[in-house]
């Protein structure tokens, strides 16, 4: 039963631990509490098991229970029984984006200087002859030093930590293919693209409106959500054209960015751009279909028209 009393604790008699969860019977806190609350609670009984790492839900199966939920507006009575599950070891996204941006930056630059034992010796510290080779590093450079000033400055998150597991997961995606891009752009065999000039500025020109685009929608979400809130409101085009793709997609910040490889690709040539940009748009396919759903079902006036990535078609 609830207690009258302001017990800021769980009673140790009604935590059952068992092999893969562990179930509360939360009868000594106030109903007003909120779920991060009765995580702080559980933390202080069991330090182990800090905040962000617990994941607390009403059914064994079921979603995680938000933070800002209050006991007392959830389907329990007058004894709450929930089901806790450790989600392992957390890093903040601040950390993981850092990491995961800042790898492809330096490694597809310690190609481009052709720094020893990647290509014969005779290459060492060589640069290419080709303007298209130099026009490439600017971009790629340019790409992810925005995505590092964008986790700074721009970026609020609605969750503060992801599992640590993750970090090698995303480093080893980015960093990797980072290297094999990077291995045959600057590579001293590589050629320029077969149309010349022309395609390498309708590429530069694609990519640097898709970045611009992408940037202004980051600005958008951002503005949306006041600094420590997780509100979640829907997003509208703003004053910035940019934005105004909003009025046809759910996720326009990955159509953005789509566009940018795409440009990227047409610009170098390159095979294994060109399956970066498929792999990544198959994944960005993804979360654009899992927010995209999301927001129809959060709430009831989104707008019909919207499609998850791109107009009318995904």
């Amino acid at each position: 039963m609830y207690n009258d009393k302001n017990k800021q604790k769980i009673c140790p008699e009604n935590i059952n631990i068992s092999r893969n969860s562990i179930r509360i019977n939360i009868n000594c806190v106030e109903p007003n509490a909120t779920i991060g609350e009765i995580k702080s609670m559980f933390h202080k009984s069991h330090p182990q098991w800090y905040p962000a790492r617990q994941s607390i839900r009403l059914d064994p199966k079921g979603k995680s229970l938000k933070d800002e939920d209050v006991l007392q507006h959830l389907p329990v009575g007058t004894t709450a029984t929930f089901y806790f599950r450790d989600l392992g070891a957390q890093i903040s996204w601040v950390t993981v984006f850092l990491t995961e941006y800042t790898g492809p930056l330096v490694i597809y630059l310690m190609f481009y200087f052709r720094v020893p034992f990647i290509y014969a010796p005779k290459y060492d510290f060589t640069t290419s002859k080709h303007w298209v080779v130099h026009l490439a590093c600017m971009c790629h450079s340019f790409h992810y030093v925005k995505r590092l000033l964008e986790t700074l400055f721009v970026h609020r998150f609605s969750h503060g930590t992801m599992p640590l597991r993750n970090i090698f997961k995303n480093c080893t995606y980015y960093w990797g293919f980072a290297a094999w891009m990077a291995y045959y752009i600057n590579h001293p065999l590589y050629t320029p693209p077969i149309y010349g000039e022309q395609q390498i500025r309708l590429a530069l020109i694609i990519f640097l409106f898709c970045q611009i685009g992408n940037f202004s929608i980051h600005v958008a979400l951002r503005n949306l959500r006041p600094p420590g809130s997780k509100t979640r409101k829907i997003p509208y085009p703003t004053k910035n054209p940019f934005t105004w793709i909003f009025l046809l997609v759910s996720c326009p910040n990955y159509t953005y960015e789509l566009g940018s490889w795409l440009g990227f690709t047409l610009m170098t040539q390159c095979l294994p751009v060109a399956f970066f940009t498929l792999v990544g748009f198959i994944q960005m396919t993804v979360w654009a279909k899992g927010k995209h759903r999301s927001y129809l079902k959060e709430f009831r006036d989104y707008p019909p028209l919207r499609s998850p990535i791109l107009p009318f078609i995904l």
